[in-house]
């Protein structure tokens, strides 16, 4: 049976809600009040339908985002609340739904991507999603040492409870100045996804968590970084026990990203400071003394769909002069598939459609990869997941397609 996709409003909150639990395994107390109107685009949110029209089989969303790319900006449709009800799996829904959404962004023309976070990463690859990031988790004892910079001493610090009404406002301008040069840290364009961000949900209040505290960085009234963080306290043989838990961190210079470290791996009770998300070239990463203290480990982080490969390729800079014919294929997106050839240096890009003889042939998938210029293309390659019919171009073609700094999201939409 093939599912109906229909759009939904603020009137079916309570359907999704329950859907959502029963996709996510959520308790009731883990939703806040009114849940979820405040976080979604309504003209955006559609539902699936299989035999009843009255009963949700599966629900998804789209954040309309405002998303860095190598050398640009580019407007991006990340794909949220994917959720499909157990009784329904194995019949399409999801299927239907990521076709519906795929067709939709083609067809509003505006969003050359689409980009999501997997909760199970095994899903989205045959939809054409390539993982086109990866994240540290980390988890740095109090006290651990870290390299000195300068231009530290100028700086002061505050403590404050967060405010999610006051603090939107306030460290804003620090969240976008910190995103504007990483690739894939998309933007939060709507007070709903702030006030969203700085609320501590139910379910962690439950569970003993303090709402969430912002610590800021400043110089001479001038905010210069925060970060968000809250304090799991526990107990044990020896004494205190607390984890400091980092959500969020976004500092415009080296020194002030040491001063947050360094404050928050001295508060009392706690033994360490665990942040589940940082960018692979973080600077904590190279300020520690000892990295293997911090037990770091790496895991998915972003997820990129091209849907409109020439605006998406030309939307783009290349750190080196390129000069490549691609042929791709695209099973979900036909208007996709074929022959491209992309020209561009750190300054410009062309891409065009083309009848010349392909020099490196991919999917879809693989182009999502490389698109944020965190995956080598050549690594690809020596994968065996792309095909490489002139030698003498792929690693101009993967130098170009690199980008220094490495692609990141550190909040998870």
């Amino acid at each position: 049976m093939d599912a109906k996709i229909s759009p939904l409003s603020t009137s079916d909150g309570p359907a999704i809600q329950e859907l959502v639990r029963w996709s996510f395994g959520f308790t009731e107390e883990a939703f806040e009040p009114g849940f979820p109107p405040a976080v979604l685009e309504w003209d955006r949110v559609s539902g699936a339908f299989l035999d009843d029209p009255h009963r949700l089989a599966g629900v998804h969303a789209v954040h309309s985002f405002d998303v860095p790319v190598p050398g640009g900006r580019l407007p991006g449709a990340g794909l949220t609340w994917v959720a499909v009800h157990p009784r329904d799996r194995r019949q399409g829904v999801l299927r239907a739904m990521i076709d519906h959404h795929l067709d939709g962004v083609h067809q509003r023309g505006m969003e050359p991507v689409s980009l999501l976070f997997a909760s199970e990463p095994e899903i989205y690859g045959r939809f054409g999603y390539g993982l086109a990031s990866t994240e540290v988790r980390v988890a740095v004892p109090r006290g651990t040492a870290l390299r000195e910079v300068p231009a530290v001493s100028s700086l002061t610090v505050e403590f404050e409870r967060v405010d999610a009404d006051r603090h939107a406002g306030v460290l804003s301008p620090c969240f976008d100045a910190a995103r504007a040069e990483r690739p894939g840290w998309v933007g939060r364009a709507t007070p709903g996804l702030w006030r969203w961000a700085l609320q501590l949900p139910p379910w962690m209040a439950r569970l003993g968590a303090e709402p969430l505290s912002v610590l800021t960085v400043s110089d001479s009234g001038s905010l210069r970084g925060y970060a968000l963080f809250r304090r799991w306290m526990a107990d044990s043989p020896v004494g205190p026990a607390g984890t400091v838990e980092l959500v969020e961190l976004a500092a415009v210079d080296t020194a002030a990203h040491r001063v947050l470290w360094n404050r928050l791996l001295d508060l009392d009770l706690t033994v360490q400071v665990v942040c589940h998300r940082m960018a692979v070239d973080d600077p904590l990463l190279h300020l520690l003394v000892s990295l293997p203290s911090a037990t770091p480990k790496v895991s998915h982080n972003l997820w990129c769909r091209v849907v409109d490969v020439p605006a998406a390729l030309a939307g783009r800079r290349y750190a080196a002069p390129v000069d490549v014919v691609l042929e791709l294929t695209d099973t979900r997106c036909p208007w996709n598939a074929g022959r491209w050839h992309l020209t561009g240096d750190p300054s410009n890009a062309r891409c065009e459609p083309t009848s010349a003889t392909p020099q490196l042939r991919l999917d879809v998938r693989e182009l999502g990869a490389l698109y944020l210029g965190g995956t080598p293309l050549l690594a690809l390659a020596d994968a065996g997941l792309v095909a490489v019919d002139d030698p003498a171009a792929l690693a101009p073609a993967s130098t170009a397609f690199g980008w220094p700094r490495a692609p990141f999201c550190p909040w998870v939409f």
